[in-house]
């Protein structure tokens, strides 16, 4: 077992017969093909450590429970050990967040994803944390309901993994991120105790309890089951793509939109770059917006009229809604990204920061600069919009000599991309998580919130067993 605070360095081997013996036949992996599968997610950095044959962040062994008492007694064990224990979802992070990053256990959660209750009569869903994103948007359509949460990763991710990562999806605009979605959750403390967050509409309990948990990675402990808010399927839907003589002329469209208090569910407006691939057309190379309202035909039908309105006061011009519908069939493929992976040497990253309406075009403007040497398609869209900002995506295409050059190039890039937040004052994360990628930045940004978090986890995981090294914590 590797070298760890605490830990009196028993062997894998030890380690896994006492596990078994505690937790019961089938729950203990240790077979190197599981190792394999558990050390690297979906982080493009990770995809080129695997290519070069390097295993920075391999586990000595998997526990895969089926119930909540097996991850009480490994919590237990853990601390008694000096073990280290990094949650696992399904590994579809792409920055790293559930790699552990001083070997031990990863604690992988695909087993426990039963829907445990859906409540009709208050439009709740209760489900285990390892359920499949799509699998229970799947089961709660047969119910008449959606989730509101549809990420890109929906068909490779897990409620758990939103919930450790502050998570959103592509109908945020309209529906929230996850934290907005979120009802209660259940999680197990690094003591081996359970903690239920109350369960209201709302309550004035003193501080929210439930937002140390969200975002944190698997630091505080391990969520194993959670209630999500539902939504009626939407009655009516309209889609538009809106072409644009500008970025800047979208970016202030979709701000007045969005201050005007109308509440389009689908908001993405592509730079002349990327409108390209979002049209599927490597002729078109203006700036287009996709655009969709959805819900009770009468609000949804108001609510379009106005937006185009606005659309066309900010030099927008209407081509019609088979883009979109298109987009819409294709739009949780993330093959473009994983090809290029895929490619001796290729080079492919997205990574999304957020800053406000009034700083987000310089930010576009400064990126597109500083980035174009590192890649041949440098591509932007903004997306997940608030009356007081957006979220803005920078895609980076291109290709390299070799996978170490590669892999130097994305961090190049992810350190080029922080700088410059830093300089515009823009955060360096938006729903992404942190992981590994943006560990090296996290501090700087958190200022003195990074010794209340120290503190935090220090009360709550006093021997550093959970996910330590995340956050810059244990």
């Amino acid at each position: 077992m590797k070298d760890h605070p605490g830990t009196d360095l028993k062997t894998v081997h030890q380690i896994a017969n006492e596990l078994e013996a505690l937790l019961g036949p089938g729950v203990v992996l240790v077979s190197q093909n599981e190792i394999d599968l558990h050390t690297y997610d979906a982080w493009p950095v990770a995809s080129k450590w695997k290519m070069q044959g390097k295993h920075p962040c391999a586990p000595d062994l998997v526990v895969r429970p089926h119930h909540v008492g097996q991850i009480q007694e490994l919590v237990r064990f853990a601390v008694r050990e000096g073990v280290p224990i990094t949650p696992w979802g399904l590994g579809s992070s792409v920055t790293g967040a559930c790699l552990p990053m001083h070997g031990g256990i990863t604690l992988d959660l695909s087993a426990m994803k039963r829907t445990l209750e859906i409540d009709h009569a208050n439009h709740m869903v209760t489900v285990e944390a390892g359920a499949l994103g799509s699998d229970l948007e799947k089961e709660v359509n047969g119910h008449g309901f959606t989730l509101g949460n549809s990420p890109q990763s929906l068909d490779r991710s897990t409620v758990g993994g939103w919930l450790s990562t502050r998570a959103t999806g592509q109908f945020s605009s309209l529906y929230g991120g996850i934290e907005d979605l979120v009802v209660r959750f259940s999680i197990v403390l690094p003591s081996g105790e359970i903690l239920n967050t109350p369960s209201a509409p709302r309550y004035s309990l003193g501080p929210d309890l439930r937002h140390i948990f969200m975002g944190a990675e698997g630091t505080m402990g391990v969520i194993t089951q959670v209630t999500l808010k539902l939504f009626p399927l939407p009655a009516f839907r309209y889609l538009e793509a809106i072409r644009f003589p500008s970025v800047e002329a979208g970016i202030k469209a979709i701000q007045s939109i969005i201050q005007s208090r109308l509440h389009p569910f689908l908001v993405r407006l592509y730079d002349e770059d990327e409108s390209s691939h979002a049209m599927v057309d490597p002729q078109f190379h203006d700036c287009v917006l996709f655009l969709g309202f959805e819900g009770n035909h009468a609000v949804a039908e108001a609510e379009f009229a106005a937006a185009l309105e606005i659309v066309q006061q900010n030099g927008g011009s209407v081509l019609g809604p088979n883009a979109v519908e298109a987009w819409m069939a294709r739009r949780f493929d993330f093959s473009t990204i994983e090809n290029r992976l895929a490619l001796t040497g290729g080079v492919a990253e997205t990574i999304e920061v957020a800053h406000f309406w009034s700083g987000i075009y310089p930010l576009y403007r400064e990126l597109k600069q500083v980035l174009a040497p590192y890649a041949e398609e440098v591509l932007s869209h903004f997306s997940h919009v608030y009356p007081q900002g957006t979220s803005m995506y920078m895609i980076l295409l291109g290709r390299q000599s070799d996978d170490a050059v590669a892999e130097k190039t994305i961090l190049t890039v992810w350190e080029k991309t922080m700088a410059i937040c830093k300089k515009h004052h823009a955060s360096i994360a938006h729903h992404h998580g942190i992981g590994i990628a943006r560990l090296p930045y996290l501090a700087e940004e958190l200022g003195e919130g990074k010794v209340v978090l120290g503190k935090v986890k220090q009360a709550l995981d006093p021997e550093g067993i959970m996910n330590p090294g995340k956050l810059g914590l244990g």
